[in-house]
């Protein structure tokens, strides 16, 4: 499967300093200090609804720890999946009478025209759920026979109490992690199981749903966890620098992926550190495919939007923190758009050395774009008061904001 094509990404004077992050298995936050490659594995769209601003939200920020990462004169090998195989995707194509491959494709293709509008940088390795069962079949074979897995009326589960580390990522309890199994597409109440959190490995097959070949596993498909294992183990191996996605993921998705990892490799851990970002929300509510109350990246395009104008929106929010998409955030980005570009547009103005160490450390920082987003305001107000007499500070001022926000003025 195909990415999207890559912006040129500006080099800057200097170099950036090493990224300190919010690791959701510690707590707290933790430098990385990755080698000369830094490994990122990002968990991609099931495509029935792209992209909504929730997605645009997540791969925002992990657009900005590829750009940081850069700034350190580093290489990225980034990796992204697309789960085009799943129940949701299955039940939205029967919804609506199609094809689920069609549908699959379709949102996929929009997912990159999408990312391709708002400037982020491309995965090394973009993988479907589909094209990766050819290596996910030996994992879960391997799973089972080390008695790691068990047969149940013919599906396969992962048995979470093979790895003495399952817990450590979400740091939640039994109970918590029994309720949100429960909402997230688990089956705590399924009669057989050893443990109510044991997640699928490998779905025998369905009436009607698709079905390949497993091996002696028989018939079937993939469970959500291991297709992201798999991929990742074979395109970045144990212990890469950084394991992202929505908060929602961190259980059970990264939880569950993470103990797959451990069991079948006897290492720990799967990831350095678990990057979470937040939810966006719109009307007092998450926004999601459930409440039907998604405002999509390519709606707002066709309302004639530039798409930096929806970049600069999402920026002017920490990665972290929870959110709602509103009139006035867009405008409020609109607005500070025309300001950028109208202080850029100038031939000189006041020297920017300091703005480049001010973004970079705003963003090493945790990822803290609104600070960027303020740092450049105050040049951009400078400019408009008193200008300057710097003709190489607006050049560097766009190329900063090229490079580190991923915004062209």
């Amino acid at each position: 499967m195909h990415a999207w094509p890559a912006s040129e990404v500006p080099a800057l004077p200097g170099k950036g300093r090493d990224l300190r992050i919010h690791d959701t298995a510690t707590g707290g936050r933790i430098t990385l200090d990755p080698g000369p490659v830094a490994r990122i594995y990002v968990c991609g769209i099931t495509p029935y609804d792209a992209t909504h601003m929730g997605h645009a939200a997540t791969y925002n920020a992990f657009d900005l720890v590829q750009r940081v990462w850069l700034d350190t004169k580093r290489q990225v090998h980034y990796v992204q999946n697309v789960t085009d195989v799943d129940d949701p995707l299955l039940e939205r194509a029967v919804r609506d009478g199609q094809d689920w491959t069609e549908l699959a494709e379709r949102e996929t293709a929009l997912f990159r025209e999408d990312m391709t509008a708002l400037r982020m940088l491309p995965p090394r390795h973009y993988i479907g759920a589909v094209e990766a069962i050819p290596g996910i079949v030996p994992l879960a074979e391997r799973l089972r026979d080390a008695g790691a897995a068990y047969d149940l009326d013919g599906d396969i589960y992962f048995s979470v109490d093979t790895d003495p580390h399952f817990g450590e990522v979400s740091g939640l309890d039994a109970e918590a992690m029994r309720l949100l199994s429960a909402e997230r597409g688990g089956d705590p109440e399924r009669p057989g199981k050893k443990n109510p959190l044991d997640p699928m490995l490998w779905m025998a097959a369905r009436p009607g749903e698709p079905s390949w070949d497993g091996g002696s596993l028989g018939a079937g498909r993939p469970g959500w966890h291991i297709e992201c294992v798999a991929i990742a183990l074979d395109h970045l191996g144990m212990g890469f620098d950084i394991q992202g996605g929505g908060s929602d993921l961190a259980f059970p998705h990264h939880e569950m992926g993470a103990s797959h990892a451990q069991a079948l490799t006897g290492e720990h851990p799967f990831a350095k550190a678990y990057v979470h970002a937040g939810m966006v929300g719109l009307d007092g509510e998450k926004m999601s495919k459930s409440r039907g109350n998604l405002v999509f990246v390519s709606a707002v395009r066709r309302d004639g939007v530039d798409p930096a104008a929806i970049r600069l929106a999402l920026l002017s929010h920490h990665y972290r923190s929870d959110w709602e998409w509103t009139d006035q955030v867009l405008a409020d980005a609109v607005e500070r758009l025309a300001r950028w570009r109208a202080a850029v547009s100038r031939p000189d103005g006041p020297s920017a050395d300091a703005l480049v160490e001010e973004v970079r450390e705003a963003l090493a920082d945790d990822l803290d774009s609104p600070a960027a987003l303020a740092a450049v305001d105050r040049w951009a107000a400078l400019q408009g008061a008193e200008g300057g007499t710097d003709e190489g500070a607006p050049g560097l001022v766009s190329r900063t904001v090229d490079a580190l926000l991923g915004v062209a003025l």
